[in-house]
This record gives structure tokens, C-alpha cells and sequence, in this order.
């Protein structure tokens, strides 16, 4: 992890990405590198059952500063932390060898109770340390399993007590919240083009199960699990509008 850097009050120029290595994060990525003038990633080791997203990360990465030389300076550092205390707690599929189905309480049991609150709190503390000023999540309540961690309202939450507890006015952005998953894929066209796109569809992981063998038309993936069907469906509608 680098040294800290000055905090300049007042300003949103600086961002964190929350960068998975998924194709929301990916895409949430190349926004912030085309919105920000200093943008770092933090991913998070919590001994998910897909970690060969941690593995894709860095490649991603440095397509992004080899394909788009006007993002390459303003990409900073990556950072990574280990939470293991989410395998500890246990209880997912996505830290645990069981199928996927659905909670007594209406929730897919991918649901990883508190994830994305502890992501975020810790994201903020290292934008504290590392003077930067937006957090940046791929989170959305369009096209997704009704994880309330993933919620808008949320995310304002997150931001209030962060600016509270921190006492820094830190911004919480969620670009992709009202995006469906079509939706997602033409962003990343309106940011980077059929490049961008084949960015995504081939070097960024999404699938639960963390299958690589087999590349669809919209990416690698086992294409039965949520995250691969909810993908696969938002590719073909997408593509359809281009027809």
C-alpha cells in the first residue's frame, strides 16, 4: 500500500473504485478514469468461491491503461484487503460449496450478509488515508437479486455515516443503480467503444462459479448461475437494440 497523500477539502476530483474484476465494476472503472483526475481500485479477498475474479483483476487493469492512453495517467495504484471474517461467518453460496437457491426470508442464499457495508466502510478509511474524495461501487437495484446492501437507499446511508464518522465530505457513486444490465453494456460502448466492450465480454470475471473454460458471446461463464444468466440476457437485449 502506497503512503498517504494530502487531502484537499472540498474537492470531488479524486475517486476509489471498488473494482471486482466483474463487468460492473469494470465498467464503473473506465467512467471514473473518463470523470476523475486521479482514480485508484481496491478489491476485497473474502474467500469468495469465484476468486479467480481477484486473479483478472490486474489484467483488466492494465488493458485499460494499454487500450485507452487518455485514462493511463490518471490510474493510480491498486489495493487489496483480506476479509475473511465474511468466510468465517459463512452461510452463502458464494463462500460456501452449496447450490444456489432461495432464503426462507425471499433472498438468494448468494446474499452476503453486511459485504457490502463492510466494503464500503473500509473503502472510506483508505480514501481517508489516501486523500481521495468519491467512492466508487457498482451496485444497482436494476437487474439484480434484491440484495438490500445493495439498495439506493443504502448507499445514502453509507455515505452519511461515513462523512459522520470520518469527518470527511466523501461522495458515494453508484453510476450503475438504475442501469439494467443492457443498459450497462452500452455504457461501456459510450465509453470506450466496441474496445471497451470486448474488454469486458472477454477479460473481466462475473461467473459464481468461477468458470473460464467456456467464452459466450457475452463472456466467459458457466451461463446457469444468477450472475451469468442475468449478463447473458442484458448481452442479447443490448444487442438486439443495435440491430
Amino acid at each position: 500500500m502506497q503512503e498517504q497523500t494530502s487531502f484537499q477539502p472540498g474537492t470531488h476530483t479524486t475517486a476509489l473504485v471498488l473494482f471486482s474484476g466483474g463487468q460492473d465494476s469494470t465498467t464503473c472503472l473506465a467512467q471514473a478514469l473518463s470523470q476523475y483526475e486521479r482514480v485508484e481500485t481496491l478489491g476485497f479477498d473474502y474467500g469468495q468461491r469465484h476468486s479467480v475474479e481477484m486473479q483478472v483483476r490486474e489484467q483488466v487493469r492494465q488493458k485499460l491503461v494499454s487500450g485507452f492512453p487518455d485514462w493511463a495517467p490518471r490510474l493510480g495504484p491498486d489495493h487489496v484487503l483480506s476479509l475473511d471474517v465474511l468466510q468465517q461467518i459463512g452461510g452463502s453460496s458464494l463462500t460456501e460449496e452449496v447450490a444456489f437457491a432461495m432464503q426462507a426470508d425471499g433472498l438468494p442464499n448468494t446474499f452476503v450478509p453486511g459485504r457490502n457495508l463492510l466494503f464500503l466502510t473500509l473503502a472510506g478509511a483508505l480514501a481517508y488515508r489516501r486523500g481521495l474524495t468519491v467512492l466508487v461501487t457498482g451496485v444497482c437495484e436494476t437487474d439484480y437479486s434484491g440484495y438490500p446492501d445493495c439498495r439506493d437507499d443504502t448507499m445514502k446511508a453509507m455515505q452519511l455515516a461515513l462523512n459522520l464518522g470520518l469527518a470527511r465530505r466523501l461522495r458515494v457513486d453508484a453510476p450503475l443503480m438504475w442501469l439494467d444490465k443492457a443498459r450497462t453494456w452500452a455504457l461501456a460502448h459510450e465509453l470506450g467503444g466496441d474496445a471497451l466492450v470486448e474488454l469486458v465480454r472477454r477479460d473481466t470475471h462475473t461467473c459464481y462459479q468461477g468458470q473460464r473454460e467456456t467464452l459466450h458471446d457475452w463472456g466467459y461463464g458457466c451461463g446457469s448461475c444468477p450472475a451469468c444468466e442475468l449478463r447473458a440476457k442484458g448481452w442479447q437485449r443490448w444487442r438486439a437494440s443495435q440491430t
